[in-house]
């Protein structure tokens, strides 16, 4: 499982050349270690060690690639755009795994890369510019306006989900006004928009909805729609026999099935699990799934991540449930 940090605790990671010397490293002793593989490059003059890495998500990796380029400035102050904005807006990226940094060159006629760094001749205006804790990047509008003309649908629904998600939902309230006004505002972005890619972006703006609590619930709900499920209600809450409250991530009336994205951070993240052992929370889970049994009479259908990487393979998977869209 991977670890989250902040922007801060990318700093804390990065080591720079002149820290590593005054800590007892010599030149060599750096080479040596970057060959061994105990400490890594990041940038010029910027370094992590291994063991600082080796466990954060893909976002927080691209983040301290971010991070060591804005700390190697020296007077320079690039505009972070797409995945590198993305990445300081901490929202997800979808099986992304950015291999540059991501800039907006202002002015420039041609995009080029180097040195690690795609820079992308587009248009910004300064309302699209904002600043994450001192770093500048596009807007957390534009950055998922651009994400969802160039990414992936399934990241580009993913980050569309958890920036809506931001606006309208406060724990399990969700607060419709809000969401209309969110989409009442990209939209009309949107539409104004001549970008590349924007007729897509239009489908994916209209499509966000912040009852997502995961990606992986997000995709789940883009391969259902591929699929040709259109009665399905999104955090179904249930009271159980005792007066508990339960969400439940999908409802299909139809079929009377519950149906349940099983991330692996639930059962695998310390932080998710509340300090409760694995198999405490296992045991949570079957309770909660008996209590929702009992009291609807419905059943339930659980799919993983691996089941979600084709609107195909989740079809196979909910088939076996005996759950198909309707005719």
């Amino acid at each position: 499982m991977g670890t989250s940090i902040t922007i801060a605790r990318a700093r804390e990671i990065l080591l720079s050349r002149e820290e590593l010397l005054l800590a007892g490293c010599s030149e060599r002793q750096i080479r040596t270690r970057v060959a061994e593989g105990t400490l890594v490059r990041i940038r010029r003059d910027r370094y992590a060690l291994t063991a600082d890495l080796t466990a954060l998500w893909p976002e927080d990796r691209h983040l301290i690639d971010v991070v060591a380029m804005h700390l190697n400035g020296r007077g320079s102050d690039p505009v972070f755009w797409g995945p590198s904005a993305a990445v300081l807006h901490r929202l997800p990226l979808y099986r992304l795994n950015p291999k540059h940094v991501h800039t907006a060159v202002l002015g420039s006629r041609h995009a080029r890369t180097r040195a690690g760094v795609v820079q992308h001749d587009v248009l910004l205006p300064e309302d699209d510019i904002t600043q994450v804790e001192g770093i500048r990047c596009t807007s957390l509008d534009r950055t998922i306006l651009d994400l969802a003309c160039t990414a992936t649908p399934e990241a580009a629904v993913g980050v569309a989900d958890a920036a809506l998600r931001r606006e309208c939902v406060d724990g399990h309230h969700h607060d419709e006004q809000h969401a209309e006004q969110w989409h009442s505002r990209m939209s009309e972005r949107a539409q104004q928009s001549r970008l590349h890619g924007i007729r897509r972006a239009r489908n994916l703006i209209a499509f966000a909805d912040g009852r997502a609590q995961l990606p992986g619930e997000s995709v789940s709900r883009l391969q259902l729609h591929r699929l040709g499920f259109r009665d399905m209600m999104l955090q179904v809450h249930i009271v159980g026999a005792a007066g508990n409250d339960y969400w439940l991530d999908f409802g299909f009336p139809g079929s009377r099935v519950f149906g349940e994205f099983d991330g692996q951070a639930k059962y695998l993240d310390d932080d998710l699990r509340g300090g409760r052992a694995l198999a405490q929370v296992l045991l949570d889970e079957k309770r909660r799934e008996d209590d929702v049994r009992g009291v609807t009479g419905w059943r339930f259908a659980r799919w993983e991540d691996r089941h979600i990487r084709t609107a195909e393979t989740l079809g196979r998977r909910l088939s076996a449930f005996g759950l198909r869209p309707a005719a």
